[in-house]
């Protein structure tokens, strides 16, 4: 496969959920910033290579190969991300684009090896779960904070936003993945939160509430 056939199949997986429902064509082409006829020359190639089922004015789903392929370039994805942060000091909100680039190589062999090297993560450095090679990931039970009740304790383990303007927003703030956090309370007018992170406490909108998620204790 083509780097820009292996985006495409990526798009797909994070579009359908990892649950194999139909994808819009116009919802690839937003994610990929492209034209809809572009999308749909590039699904009659995926097609003829049995990894997606395309049905023209309904949407597009991936085959079981291209499910196992789309995890395969993830797995890649996620890897390179956590060597980036725990090898080479690479904040964690400069690794995506240069692992974007890295998922593409082509080497079984080293992947293994890197994961390995790696001590088999289970986790990227922005909490996503990382498939191991059979394409099987740990599922966490996580909840946003903006969901759970005032007293609720837990762990940082991943964030929906993981954009660079977030990620410095929480490193300016000390809030890392690992961090235990308590909600000490909710104020009604605006949802934002009183918190407990490690010994500290902070008060943080419902926005950013609204993309943290935390593994309940």
């Amino acid at each position: 496969m083509t780097p820009s056939e292996e985006n495409y199949l990526k798009a797909i997986y994070h579009l359908g959920k990892g649950t194999g429902e139909l994808v819009s064509t116009n919802a690839i082409a937003e994610q990929m910033r492209t034209k809809p006829s572009s999308v749909t020359d590039m699904m009659k190639k995926l097609s003829d290579k049995n990894l997606v089922a395309y049905r023209r004015y309904q949407g597009v789903s991936l085959t079981d190969s291209g499910k196992i392929s789309a995890l395969s370039i993830l797995r890649k994805h996620r890897l390179w991300e956590v060597f980036l942060v725990e090898k080479l000091d690479f904040a964690w909100n400069e690794v995506h684009e240069v692992a974007e680039q890295l998922e593409h190589i082509k080497s079984e062999q080293l992947i293994d090896k890197l994961d390995q090297h790696l001590g088999f993560p289970k986790v990227d450095p922005h909490g996503d779960p990382i498939p191991s090679k059979n394409g099987e990931f740990k599922k966490f039970v996580k909840k946003l904070l903006d969901e759970v009740a005032v007293g609720t304790e837990g762990v940082c383990i991943g964030v929906k936003d993981s954009s660079v303007a977030f990620l410095n927003f929480l490193d300016k703030n000390h809030i890392a993945l690992g961090d235990k956090i308590q909600v000490l309370d909710k104020e009604e007018f605006d949802g934002s939160l009183h918190l407990k992170v490690r010994d500290r406490r902070i008060h943080i909108s419902s926005q950013i509430a609204g993309n943290l998620y935390i593994e309940i204790q």
